[in-house]
């Protein structure tokens, strides 16, 4: 029989948890408890230190031949807010956040429909050059998908070209959530979960480390994320190769789902991401994307399991398109700041959590 109580017992003795017990701990009320094993389960990993990095996200277009229903990003050629930046331009944003102090370019974007796959590998020349000690950290699996399908290269020849024209790593995004009943309702036209995976694990395999999402707070219920979170778990097991898992709370105010959905809610986030710390028992890095989540959650998430905050940021679309209601950027001072107050100790790290210093 499952109770607090065993389940306790087994996060205690640093024990892996069971899928059936992780979705026991969504539909208990025991808040608190779970955030205190969750804060034990993180301190073991990471004891007081809580990484950020200097970043700066760069969205090449929103123009995609997909139109998932919760993503309030796309839109189609002509339509007005549609973009496409020129290499110039990519190139003096990231010149831009290397004077900054970045270390990071995070580049994900629209399907475009009439983009070449030599564009993008350009782009990576072109920033490589321009701007040679950031770290390029670029492409969901469901763009390496759709640049596999209009280059007709296999994934592993798409990822390899990447890598020579300057890819370090992967974000996590494109998982949302991997069951694929769900997947059905909110992004019919996206690959399906066990192709994300796939192309996840060739990433892992070509020695790529990447991160992994989960998009939550809409149509799915408990057992979806906890399937998710498992599918994660196996991989990880296999490869070793993800770095950090992102919880992602669904903006429901300009997508297409706003009518039938409400989002998150505070409690609802800090339960997830404290789960999610508990369960995860092989990710080293549970990050909160204060972006989606707000600077005082992502903050209180702190005493629930997370070590990581992700980054400066700087002119972020995606969530603020859907509604997000932070700031678009932070700066070195502010995180360090939000990280102190709740005592805990600012640690700057590179893409690859590398330690850069201490605070």
């Amino acid at each position: 029989m499952i109770t607090f109580e065993t389940i306790s017992a087994k996060v205690r003795a640093n024990k892996r948890i069971s899928a059936a017990e992780a979705e026991f701990l969504f539909n208990s009320n025991e808040l608190l408890e779970i955030g205190e094993l969750a804060a034990l389960a993180n301190e073991r990993k990471n004891g007081r230190n809580v990484l950020f990095n200097v970043n700066r996200h760069i969205n090449p277009t929103n123009i995609c031949v997909n139109r998932c229903a919760f993503c309030a990003f796309s839109r189609t050629a002509g339509e007005d807010g549609a973009y496409t930046l020129a290499l110039d331009e990519i190139c003096r944003r990231a010149v831009e956040a290397q004077g900054e102090g970045a270390t990071e370019v995070h580049i994900v974007g629209g399907l475009h429909p009439d983009l070449a796959f030599e564009f993008y590998e350009e782009a990576l020349r072109a920033i490589r050059k321009a701007a040679p000690s950031l770290h390029i950290k670029a492409f969901t699996a469901v763009e390496i998908e759709y640049f596999s399908r209009i280059a007709s290269l296999s994934i592993e020849q798409v990822l390899e070209r990447l890598k020579t024209a300057g890819l370090g790593s992967m974000p996590g995004g494109g998982a949302e959530i991997l069951v694929e009943e769900v997947r059905q309702q909110i992004c019919p036209e996206k690959i399906s979960g066990a192709r994300w995976l796939e192309i996840i694990r060739l990433a892992h395999l070509a020695g790529l480390k990447t991160n992994a999402t989960m998009l939550y707070g809409h149509v799915e219920a408990p057992a979806d994320r906890v399937a998710h979170m498992e599918m994660l778990r196996t991989l990880q097991d296999e490869t070793g190769g993800f770095q950090a898992f992102i919880p992602l709370a669904f903006q429901p105010e300009n997508s297409d789902l706003k009518l039938d959905v409400k989002g998150t809610s505070g409690l609802d986030d800090l339960k997830t991401l404290a789960i999610a710390r508990i369960f995860l028992d092989n990710f080293d890095h549970i990050k909160a994307y204060w972006i989606m989540l707000g600077e005082k959650i992502a903050q209180v998430s702190l005493a629930f399991g997370v070590n990581d905050l992700d980054g400066t940021v700087v002119e972020e679309k995606i969530g603020h398109d859907a509604g997000a209601k932070s700031p678009q950027a932070l700066t070195r001072d502010d995180i360090i700041r939000l990280i102190r107050k709740a005592d805990k100790i600012p640690v700057e790290r590179d893409t690859l959590y590398n330690l850069i210093r201490c605070y």
